[in-house]
């Protein structure tokens, strides 16, 4: 079983990772959500069921399009070939989503991306997690998922510095 101090590792690298693939594909890119708190409020606010404890990861803009991200890095399964999100994540993005009228979509390993609406529609109830949180989880296959550069584009190789 995997440490908190690992898990969240491993998310911040994905987190990161996620954020340096928008930049490359000219997106304007910030961190935001529960991240940017002070640890003690941090703690504070994942002891109460408040719908800002899910606030995506980041925030992105190109030209007119603004999203939010939620990065879920360590969150798919090589043996079932599924994707896992905590249920009350689904529902507070869901929500946010009314509230904002932008985009929140879910970045995987491999840069598998799902939206809120996906997961709830064709993702089955897993049972509570022994690991982490304990919390209950939307289990979404790794098929049917939507690419990365089909939604942010694809790279720019003049800004990456590759030669092509």
């Amino acid at each position: 079983m995997t440490s908190f101090r690992q898990r969240k590792a491993i998310g911040d690298a994905h987190e990161r990772y996620v954020a340096e693939q928008l930049t490359g594909r000219g997106w304007e890119v910030d961190v935001w959500g529960q991240g940017q708190l002070s640890r003690a409020l941090q703690c504070a606010l994942r002891k109460t069921n408040s719908s800002i404890r899910w606030f995506p990861d980041l925030i992105a803009a190109k030209a007119r399009d603004l999203v939010l991200i939620d990065c879920k890095g360590g969150m798919t399964s090589r043996q079932t070939g599924r994707h896992a999100v905590e249920r009350a994540a689904v529902i507070a993005h869901l929500q946010l989503v009314a509230w904002t009228q932008l985009p929140v979509y879910y970045v995987f390993d491999g840069l598998d991306v799902r939206s809120p609406y996906d997961v709830l529609v064709a993702g089955r109830k897993g049972r509570h997690s022994t690991e982490g949180s304990g919390a209950p989880y939307f289990l979404i296959s790794t098929q049917g998922a939507r690419h990365f550069d089909d939604l942010f584009g694809t790279p720019d190789v003049a800004q990456l510095d590759v030669a092509s």
